[in-house]
């Protein structure tokens, strides 16, 4: 099924990355919907490699992910803006500075922060929400306490979240 898609990959993703990151304007962004476009054509290779074009398949894909992903984040904005206008609900002792390192954080990172921390729900009910496994709910949870620890500057936390086990009292 690989036959030829490693070289292609090696050759292509490179391109199509640093071009979806000019538009986009975020490499995270650029390297979610880029990826998903290779794992898509990875799948499909035995028809993607027989079209003309393959490169152009694999930017229509990574292009068409970009764009869910932009649209999912202006409407996570909105909601931002919202809750800076006091209209949603912001978790205790969260500050402006908390809002925007979450903010910052990739997508996937940021979903599962928002739907513990604000949505309160538990590791399983993020699993089904996000549609991917309890174990990596937590590991994905772990990387974003530790970028937020790290965009916060607070050492103390850092060294707090490498030993934490992320609990679930929820589940």
């Amino acid at each position: 099924m690989g036959d030829g898609f490693e070289a292609w990959y090696e050759r292509q993703h490179p391109v199509v990355l640093s071009s979806l990151t000019v538009i986009a304007g975020s490499v995270d962004l650029a390297r979610e919907a880029a990826d998903e476009a290779f794992a898509r054509a990875y799948e499909r290779w035995e028809r993607v490699a027989e079209m003309e074009s393959p490169g152009g398949w694999v930017y229509q894909t990574a292009l068409n992910a970009l764009r869910r992903r932009l649209r999912r984040s202006r409407k996570e904005l909105e909601i931002l803006g919202r809750v800076a206008e006091g209209e949603a609900r912001v978790p205790d002792g969260w500050s402006v500075e908390v809002l925007d390192a979450v903010g910052g954080l990739p997508g996937r990172e940021r979903t599962a922060v928002v739907l513990r921390y604000v949505a309160d729900l538990s590791t399983a009910e993020i699993a089904q929400a996000m549609g991917i496994a309890s174990g990596t709910v937590g590991s994905t949870l772990y990387a974003a306490r530790r970028r937020l620890a790290i965009a916060l500057g607070d050492r103390d936390a850092i060294a707090v979240v490498e030993l934490q086990e992320e609990p679930d009292a929820h589940a």
